[in-house]
Order: structure tokens, then sequence, then C-alpha cells
């Protein structure tokens, strides 16, 4: 079976911003809705399996602990404001972080400063970005918070050296991981993350409203709850208990119920990617980004952004017009069936591991003839 299958028109390249839906997800959400409509939650044990299930399938693919560290929350802004409301600051705190996040990786941090919490932003712009972001640590430093993969640029930092800094510190560090659980490996523990988190919509090849929060046992049992609801406490189906406490898992942080359409169609997408399996889906994602930005490259009045050192590359790949029209040209790809972003200085195209060579040449095709 095809598991992607497409408008034949289209040229997809914007798994960067949402993906489109496998075969098995698409088919898993439509089974969930005849469900519903046909018995209601007549199985409703079995659904919240399913929920058991998908922290199963989050844990391998994040390598983390225990499926006890994953929690199932709305969004990455949640799961990030979890963290900010959570940590007791005190004044003269700071918060050490880039200048290329996306604004749910900025906007939750400096909201502390009305609490006195100093929030920094490196310039990872150079040779040595996990450097540069060193460079603003002092003894007031709280916590790192960083994205895996920079949503408009496709710099992916060293997390591990990251990691590593942060542990010998004593810093906590917070990784947004939306721009690459899905595309490239992730290992919570080896990188050491205390908080790590990630949407489904992208390239997770899931639906948006669900999202992954890792956090570690030790942090959890720090962090001040700010959301309250039968699903969080220990014991959440004797409703008639009236003394609780939160539960000892990452499900403290889930106040109500659970989203089950989406966990239904998470679920199914993660089955593919195991079935392929991250390593052989980072080879092709990388491979497919670097043949984009090479035949990108051979087009006249077209700048494209390579990163410094190709540990850095990822998924994505953004490129501007030397004429400066960038708006225009995304316009003129848009209205010709070319899914992509404008990003950061320019055009972003994020092909994922299936991505065929022909959608990618008809892309670039496009790019010529706005030019010529």
């Amino acid at each position: 079976m095809n598991e992607f299958q497409q408008k034949p028109d289209l040229y997809y390249l914007n798994h960067a911003a949402v993906s489109p839906w496998p075969q098995r997800t698409a088919d898993a959400v439509i089974a969930f809705a005849k469900e519903n409509q046909l018995q209601g939650a007549q199985d409703y044990p079995r659904w919240m399996q399913m929920e058991q299930t998908l922290r199963a399938q989050l844990q391998r693919l994040i390598n983390a602990p225990s499926a006890e560290d994953i929690a199932l929350l709305k969004n990455t802004s949640e799961a990030l404001s979890v963290v900010a409301a959570g940590i007791n600051w005190k004044v003269g705190d700071n918060i050490v972080s880039s200048n290329q996040e996306f604004p749910s990786n900025r906007i939750v941090w400096q909201a502390l400063e009305s609490q006195g919490v100093n929030f920094r932003q490196a310039d990872i712009s150079g040779n040595d970005p996990e450097a540069a972001l060193f460079s603003l640590v002092d003894n007031n430093t709280r916590l790192i918070a960083i994205s895996s993969v920079q949503y408009a640029s496709g710099l992916r930092l060293d997390l591990e050296k990251i990691g590593q800094f942060c542990k010998q510190k004593q810093i906590l560090f917070c990784v947004d991981a939306i721009q690459s659980l899905g595309a490239l490996a992730c290992d919570a523990q080896k990188i050491h993350a205390d908080f790590l988190m990630a949407d489904g919509h992208k390239w997770l090849l899931g639906p948006e409203g669900l999202a992954l929060f890792y956090c570690t046992e030790k942090q959890r049992k720090k962090l001040k709850l700010n959301q309250f609801g039968w699903h969080m406490v220990e014991d959440f189906l004797d409703f008639n208990k009236q003394e609780w406490e939160p539960a000892d898992s990452a499900r403290r942080f889930e106040c109500g119920s659970a989203n089950m359409l989406a966990i239904q169609a998470l679920s199914a997408s993660l089955s593919l990617i195991e079935e392929v399996g991250i390593e052989v889906i980072e080879k092709k994602v990388l491979e497919n980004a670097r043949y984009l930005q090479k035949e990108l490259s051979k087009i006249k009045g077209v700048v494209v952004y390579f990163n410094k050192k190709s540990e850095y590359d990822s998924g994505i790949v953004n490129f501007s017009l030397e004429n400066g029209e960038n708006e225009l040209l995304h316009q003129y790809l848009m209205q010709r069936q070319v899914v992509c972003a404008l990003r950061g200085k320019g055009v972003r195209f994020s092909a994922h591991f299936y991505t065929p060579k022909n959608i990618m040449d008809e892309a670039v095709n496009r790019v010529k003839s706005y030019l010529s």
C-alpha cells in the first residue's frame, strides 16, 4: 500500500510546518469516527489502552527511561508553559536561549521577566553556536532552553554537548524538539534533557492538538503544578474518593480528558516511523535536504543558506532571491502547487524521507521558471 497518496499535481515541501498524513493515519481516524458513530464509548477501556500504547511508542522514539516519563499535552507551547510556570524562580535568575527561536520558545520565557527573571538570547549564527550559548551562562543561570533544530535556518545544534555542559554546571536543560522528532534520531538520556517536547503535526506525520512532553522523574517532582483536574490524580478512576494526590507519573501534567482521536492518529503515524526506522528516515531526510540545496544553488539569482558544518544540517532548506522578491516567489510557488513556507531570510523547503526526487525537481524547476 502506498502510504502517501497526495494529489498528483501537488509538490509538498512543507513538513516543517504541517505534514500530510500517511494512509494508515487517515484510516485510523475514519475507523475511530465510525466507531463513535455506531457505539459511542462502548470500548472506552480499549481507548485507554491505546493511550498507553502511544506513551510506549514515544518512549521508544526518544529513548526515555520509562513510559511514565511521557505526558500527552495539547501542543509544544503548553509543555513549555508547564516548565516555565512550574519552576520556583528567584529574582535575578536567568535563562539562556538563542536569537533564532520560534515564538513558542521565546515568549514563554520572556513572560517571566515580570518575576525578575532575565531572558538572554545568544547569536548562534557563527562557527560555534554552542559556545555562543555557553558564553551567556553565569552563576545565576537556571535553565538553557533551545530548539533541537531552528525553524527558519534549519540549524541543528549539538544537543549532547549542550546537555553535558548543563549537567556539569547543574543547569536545567529544556529542548523544543518539534523540528527534529520524526526526522532525526533523538536520545533524551544521552543528551541529558530534563524536559523535551514536540507537537505531532510536523515531522511525526500526525495531527495537530497532541504533543509529547518528556519530564525526568527527578524534575517532575519539583515542578509546581498549575493545572488541576480528574485525569492528573493518582487514582483517577476512583471518582468518589475525596482525598487526592498528583500521579507519580508525568500524567500529573494532564489535567483533563485525553484527545482520544488524536491519540489514534499519532499512534498510527508512529507505527510507520518505527517500521521504517528513524536511522533510515534521518539518512533520507538529510539526503533530500542536501539534494535540494545542491539543485537550488545551480540557479542564477538564488542564494542558498548553508550551515557552517554538515553536522548542523537538518531537513530544512532556506534560500532567497538576490533581487529580494522572496514574498513574490513564495506566492508564485504556492499558486503553482508547490507547498512551502516563507521563513527567516527567504523561502523554506522541507522534504521528508518519502518525498520523491521528481517532486523536488519540479519544485526547483518552478523556482527557475519564476526567474526566467
